[in-house]
């Protein structure tokens, strides 16, 4: 056999003594775990926080717009009954219902007649006034219950 075959070869292991460590103090920080966790929140916060304002921000001109919106909306049909109002008042039914109410005039041929309703009757029954009663006496019973 050759002189091959007969070497046992041997795997090799890494061992952690055989690697001597950094001692410096960079080192010593990046691999600690604490520390690398606190690093990873701060960076962590310096995203969120302007993220969280702009997402408030966005929110509050939304509503904006939707407010707006509304107020369109609502000088829009307000708009529209203005424009029917206006037609109106412009039309001659509206010319003939004015001077009737406002003139008392008529047209030819018309006979105006007045109609007087009678008025409710009241259901007050005690036709009798009250006695006239002093201011006194009426305190007297407002603070003492008499």
């Amino acid at each position: 056999m050759n002189k091959l075959t007969k070497r046992k070869i041997r795997p090799r292991v890494l061992d952690a003594d055989r690697f001597p460590k950094p001692s410096n103090f960079f080192y010593r920080l990046a691999s600690n775990q604490r520390f690398l966790a606190v690093i990873g929140l701060i960076f962590l916060l310096f995203i969120i926080i302007p993220l969280a304002r702009t997402r408030s921000q966005q929110r509050l001109i939304e509503r904006e717009i939707k407010d707006v919106e509304e107020e369109i909306k609502n000088f829009e049909s307000q708009s529209q009954e203005f424009e029917e109002l206006k037609t109106y008042l412009q039309s001659q039914q509206s010319l003939e219902e004015r001077a009737r109410l406002n003139l008392n005039l008529k047209k030819s041929g018309e006979q105006l007649i007045v109609v007087d309703a009678p008025l409710p009757p009241s259901n007050d029954f005690s036709l009798a006034p009250e006695p006239e009663i002093s201011n006194l006496l009426k305190w007297w019973r407002y603070f003492f219950g008499i």
